[in-house]
């Protein structure tokens, strides 16, 4: 079982392979891509992350956005995301402590 305080990148990874995606190489942040469809991730664990530098609309590549944190931390930074309006759609996934389920939180209703 992962820390609370190390962010569930491998985790998130391999969510997004079972979930038929080819995945880029990097850290905490990469790309997942599916036919047309290519998703900026961003892997928070919130214990010490500052949400404002990952909220920036980037470029072309980052109009899909998924937070993934630990499944006890996904509804806190839901909240956050709503609060703060990020321009592009974006979801949350939480991932079981053991990595063995997660959970998908879409973002707010009528957001872009």
């Amino acid at each position: 079982m992962a820390t609370a305080s190390i962010p569930p990148t491998t985790e998130a990874r391999d969510v997004f392979r079972e979930l038929g995606y080819t995945v880029s190489d990097g850290g905490r942040e990469f790309v997942a891509e599916r036919k047309w469809r290519r998703v900026f991730v961003t892997v928070l664990c919130l214990d010490d992350d500052d949400l404002d530098p990952y909220l920036a609309d980037g470029d072309d590549a980052a109009r899909l956005r998924c937070f993934v944190t630990w499944r006890d931390r996904a509804a806190d930074l839901q909240e956050r995301l709503v609060a703060a309006k990020p321009p592009y759609d974006w979801a949350v996934i939480g991932i079981d402590r053991d990595g063995e389920d997660f959970a998908v939180m879409e973002g707010a209703p009528g957001s872009p």
